[in-house]
C-alpha cells in the first residue's frame, strides 16, 4: 500500500426531511447571502424548491437563484453565475440537484473568486487559491459530487469536457434524502448505478501492491449497488435501495476508495468525449465503455478482472482457466448493465463507427497522446476501444 493522505472533510446529513435543516446549516457556517443554484425546474414543480425557501426565510438567510443547469453542464451558465454571485455579494452557493449543478456550482464558486476567466483553471493556465463555500442538497445520487474535490464542465466553444480537482471544490455540507430521488426516471436511476460504479473500478483497477482491505471494501460496495440497483428497477420507491445507493455513491467518488493505490480514469476519459459529442447521460456512455475497455486490456490484468469476477459476479472458478473467469466477469457485468436497462454498445448511445475519428481528435485535445495508469493508452488503443464498443 502506497503512502496517502486522506481528507474529507465534508459535514453530511443523511436522511428524510433533512433538506428542512437547509437554513440552520448555512447560518452555522456564517452565510449571509446564497446563490442557490438548480437545474432545469424539477425542484421547482415538486416543491423542494419551496421548501429550501422557507427554511433559509426562517434563518434570515438571503438568497438569490440560478436555474438552468443541463446535463454535461455548460461554461455559459458558469459564466452568469460568477456575474451574478460577484454582482450580489454572494458568499455562498447551495447546489440542489445532481452532479451536474454541483459540478456548475463548484466551478462559480472558484471563477467567484477569481478576476480572469474560470476556464483558465480548467486550461491549467491558472491554479485555484480560493473559493465561496460550497452546499448540496443532492437529489440524483450518481456523481459523487456533493463529496468529492473534483468538477467536470465543458467548453462550448469546441465541446471541450474537462474535469478539475481541488481541495477548493469539496463541498462545506451536503444534505442527502433518499426520498428526493424517488421520483427520478428509471434510466437516470440506472445511469447513476453505472456512474458510482465506475468511480469504484477507477480505483480498483490499479497495478498497486497490497491494496487488499480496500479492494475488499471495494468489492463489497459494488456488491450492494449491484443489488440495490436490481431492487430499484421494480420498486422505485423502496427507501433501504435508495438509500444504499445515495451513501454509496458519495462514498464511491470521495477518495476512499483510492487510498495507498495509483488511480486509472480511463474510461471516464475516453467516456467523457462521448458525452461531450452527442451529449449522451454520462452513466450510459460507461455502460458502453466499461465492457470494451475490459476486454481490450484483459490479457495485460486477467488476474484483476478474474478477481472482480468471482468476488463481485460469484463466477465460479473450478474447470475454467484464469482467463476465462475474468472473461464471464465482464459478460456478468454486461447482463448486469442490461439488466436495468442500459445500453452496452455504441449503437444504444446513438452513436456509430463513423463518429470515432472525432472522438480520438478531441481526446488528444485534451489529454494528449497518451493516458491512463493501469495501462497506458495510446490514440491507437482508444481508437480501438471505441471500436469495440461498436461490435
Amino acid at each position: 500500500m502506497k503512502n496517502f493522505i486522506f481528507h474529507s472533510p465534508t459535514k453530511f446529513v443523511f436522511g428524510k426531511d433533512t433538506e428542512n435543516e437547509v437554513g440552520d446549516l448555512l447560518n452555522s457556517y456564517g452565510a449571509k447571502k446564497v446563490l442557490i443554484h438548480y437545474g432545469t425546474g424539477s425542484i421547482k414543480r415538486s416543491g423542494l424548491f419551496d421548501r429550501v425557501v422557507e427554511s433559509l426565510n426562517k434563518s434570515n438567510v438571503d438568497f438569490v437563484e440560478l436555474g438552468g443547469v443541463v446535463p454535461n453542464p455548460r461554461d455559459d451558465l458558469v459564466y452568469d453565475g460568477i456575474k451574478l454571485c460577484k454582482k450580489e455579494n454572494v458568499d455562498f452557493v447551495l447546489a440542489v440537484g445532481g452532479g451536474s449543478a454541483i459540478d456548475s456550482a463548484k466551478a462559480i464558486a472558484a471563477g467567484a473568486k477569481y478576476d480572469g476567466d474560470f476556464w483558465d483553471f480548467y486550461d491549467k493556465k491558472a491554479e485555484i487559491k480560493s473559493a465561496l463555500k460550497i452546499g448540496v442538497i443532492l437529489t440524483i445520487p450518481a456523481a459523487g459530487s456533493e463529496g468529492s474535490a473534483s468538477a467536470v464542465i465543458t467548453n462550448t466553444d469546441g465541446m471541450l469536457k474537462r474535469g478539475l480537482y481541488s481541495p477548493h471544490y469539496r463541498p462545506t455540507f451536503s444534505i442527502i434524502n433518499p426520498e428526493l430521488t424517488y421520483t427520478l426516471p428509471s434510466y437516470q436511476t440506472s445511469a447513476g448505478v453505472v456512474d458510482m460504479m465506475g468511480h469504484i473500478f477507477e480505483r480498483y483497477f490499479t497495478n498497486s501492491e497490497n491494496t487488499l482491505f480496500v479492494d475488499r471494501l471495494a468489492e463489497g460496495a459494488l456488491l450492494s449497488i449491484i443489488e440495490a440497483g436490481k431492487k430499484l428497477i421494480d420498486e422505485p420507491t423502496n427507501y433501504e435501495s435508495r438509500s444504499v445507493i445515495c451513501w454509496a455513491g458519495t462514498i464511491a467518488h470521495n477518495g476512499f476508495f483510492g487510498v495507498g493505490r495509483q488511480e486509472d480514469w480511463s474510461s471516464h476519459r475516453l467516456e467523457h468525449e462521448l458525452s461531450a459529442l452527442l451529449d449522451v447521460t454520462h452513466g450510459a456512455g460507461l455502460a458502453v465503455i466499461y465492457p470494451a475497455y475490459m476486454k481490450y486490456t484483459l490479457d495485460n490484468h486477467v488476474k484483476r478482472y478474474k478477481r472482480l469476477a468471482e468476488k463481485v459476479f460469484k463466477i465460479v472458478s473450478k474447470g475454467k482457466t484464469d482467463k476465462e473467469v475474468a472473461e464471464a466477469g465482464i459478460e456478468a457485468l454486461e447482463a448486469f448493465y442490461k439488466s436495468i436497462n442500459m445500453p452496452i454498445r455504441f449503437s444504444g448511445l446513438n452513436a456509430s463507427e463513423k463518429d470515432i475519428p472525432k472522438l480520438v481528435n478531441k481526446l488528444e485535445e485534451n489529454v494528449g497522446k497518451s493516458f491512463g495508469h493501469f495501462e497506458k493508452l495510446t490514440l491507437n488503443d482508444a481508437r480501438k476501444i471505441y471500436e469495440l464498443a461498436c461490435q
